[in-house]
């Protein structure tokens, strides 16, 4: 998902297709949230969703939100963000931290698109953020063995004591983790 990469006179790569993390400063109950709004705009657009329920009208109600308010990724080139990210004062880039000035935050192609993969493979997904995982939950090392996009993709097993389901930790590095329900006949242990 690449285009003809281009240089732009500042050394910048303008026209490099590629995921980068933003943030979305909106309010979480917006009605139009900067993922539904670049979707919209025809932009690639993945946001972790997880299911709350909420009160709307004094009606009771089960809804996807997203799992993190202000996280988003967008796959596009800068050429075709700045000027939506200039226009709108609650969507910025997120930037590496310690990285030369305005370096922006992007994930890899591959571990996006097989992250993206495993959520959408499980219907039962927890996401965990870098804080939150321990080096006591990662259990045993397992290869995934499906027909689909994760075939052959190496993970861990989420360690819980008391769990009846098998999970499998899927990582966007330094961002996001998603533990997802497989049935143990997707699954190859490795030594």
């Amino acid at each position: 998902m690449q285009c003809a990469a281009q240089t732009s006179p500042d050394g910048r790569n303008d026209r490099l297709t590629q995921w980068f993390v933003m943030r979305d400063l909106k309010r979480c109950n917006a009605k139009q949230p900067a993922y539904k709004q670049l979707a919209e705009a025809g932009f690639k657009v993945f946001t972790p969703m997880t299911q709350k329920i909420v009160q709307r009208g004094g009606r009771t109600e089960r809804c996807d939100v997203p799992y993190v308010s202000d996280l988003l990724f967008v796959c596009s080139n800068r050429r075709d963000l700045d000027p939506i990210v200039a226009r709108t004062d609650t969507l910025q880039y997120r930037f590496v931290k310690g990285a030369p000035h305005c370096s922006p935050l992007v994930v890899a192609d591959a571990d996006m698109n097989r992250f993206i993969a495993a959520v959408e493979l499980s219907s039962a997904v927890r996401y965990y953020t870098p804080d939150e995982i321990t080096p006591d939950m990662y259990g045993r090392t397992a290869l995934i063995v499906t027909d689909g996009a994760l075939n052959g993709c190496q993970c861990r097993l989420l360690k819980v004591r008391g769990a009846r389901k098998k999970r499998v930790l899927v990582e966007l590095p330094g961002l996001l983790t998603a533990a997802l329900e497989l049935s143990p006949a997707y699954l190859r242990l490795l030594p």
